[in-house]
């Protein structure tokens, strides 16, 4: 309890900005459809925010570095602020993907913000408490997040208004807190080749996660809206893959640790590719089974990104570890910018089934790939803790990095 009320403001910050962010995604989905706006043109706001995530994640260190943390953070969130109520007053779509750009710079850079101030007031005896609070408060957030599109109006000034004051309310624990700010830390270097020079597979493997993830949450509501869910199913859609994935952590994270990481990533996406499979060929799923295998998407797919991270650590130094949580996060931001669009113009000329069509295919190959490596390289014998990796920021790595190297 010690470490919650410590830390309070950060976590109310978090969840604050995670609801805000969170609802947007499939509410924009909902209100181009509303909108009449083409499948393509929707898939292009979910590529739109990643790409601004992408761009957040680079610059929000050096932001930092020159205004100091809770001046970052009140101008992150005011461009947030800005692109959710700017959404009504400009019905285009190309207009509403610039906003989207801008809602992702906020989301980059208010939780490098907030990760970089956890980091430096963290210690080692508190380390694990902390980091298990932020994760359900994340986590949790993100659930209920899902679940805003069932009581938020599409294409409704007053929805969008509701974001934009939940993201402006993210700026009063950080504004208001008397705890004085920390020292900035430097930003990481981005070589995106350290990741490959570490594990070909686990790069491969962050890609897949982004391709299932960015599709599912960016494009997932059209699918839902096209196989006959009504507004509040989809919520539950959407949710039911959230649960899924939180819930596949530790079970995930144990197999990790006591069988060869390989085999665990190889086991995931072959399960994710029945989960895709079912939902795409079962076209008289109820809506309950609908649910069900989104659930289980969740579960297959969601860990596949840490355990690809866990995979890529074990072939790193100590000194090479945050590096290589950014060089890991840019090969994530590279499949994120490109999913969503991809499978919303699949959608449009081959219908929704298509979408985990795609996905399915991507996890095949990753299998494929995945035991090629098999046979050019032995796993580590000595290998670090598996650890959950947010992809929230650049520098998330400095928080992970000394429970990697007690493995």
């Amino acid at each position: 309890m010690r470490i919650v009320i410590s830390f309070a403001a950060l976590f109310l910050s978090v969840i604050l900005m995670q609801l805000a962010s969170g609802g947007l995604g499939p509410l924009d989905a909902l209100s181009g459809l509303a909108l009449n706006f083409t499948t393509s043109e929707i898939g292009l706001l979910g590529s739109a925010h990643f790409l601004g995530f992408f761009i957040g994640c680079w610059w929000a260190p050096r932001l930092m570095g020159s205004v100091g943390h809770s001046r970052a953070f009140a101008a992150f969130t005011a461009a947030g602020a800005m692109s959710l109520i700017g959404h009504m007053m400009v019905i285009d779509a190309y207009a509403w993907a610039l906003m989207r750009v801008a809602m992702g710079l906020c989301v980059a850079g208010c939780y490098t913000v907030l990760e970089a101030w956890l980091q430096a007031k963290v210690t080692n005896a508190t380390r694990g408490r902390a980091m298990g609070v932020y994760r359900v408060a994340d986590m949790g957030a993100s659930l209920f997040a899902q679940m805003l599109i069932s009581v938020l109006e599409p294409a409704s000034y007053v929805s969008y208004n509701i974001l934009a004051l939940i993201c402006c309310a993210a700026l009063l624990p950080i504004t208001l807190t008397r705890a004085e700010q920390p020292e900035t830390p430097s930003a990481p270097r981005l070589r995106p080749m350290l990741a490959i020079a570490c594990s070909p597979l686990a790069a491969a493997g962050v890609v897949t996660a982004a391709l299932s993830s960015a599709t599912f949450r960016m494009v997932g509501p059209l699918y839902g809206q096209q196989v006959g869910l009504a507004i509040e199913q989809i919520a539950w859609f959407l949710a039911a893959f959230v649960l899924g994935g939180a819930l596949a952590q530790f079970p995930v994270g144990w197999l990790a640790d006591k069988y060869d990481r390989r085999h665990v990533l190889i086991g995931l996406s072959i399960a994710a590719v029945i989960s895709c499979i079912v939902t795409a060929y079962l076209g008289a799923l109820s809506a309950n089974g609908v649910m069900l295998t989104a659930f289980f998407f969740g579960l297959t797919s969601f860990p596949i990104y840490s355990v690809s991270a866990a995979h890529a650590n074990d072939f790193a130094t100590s000194e090479q570890r945050v590096e290589l949580s950014a060089a890991l996060m840019f090969f994530y931001a590279l499949g994120a910018i490109a999913a969503p669009l991809v499978a919303s113009k699949l959608i449009q000329g081959y219908g929704p089934s298509a979408m985990f069509i795609m996905i399915a295919a991507a996890h095949i190959v990753l299998v494929i790939f995945g035991l090629t490596r098999m046979r050019v390289r032995p796993t580590k014998t000595a290998r670090t803790r598996y650890v959950w990796s947010p992809r929230t920021s650049f520098i998330v790595g400095r928080l992970t990095q000394r429970f990697r190297d007690k493995g």
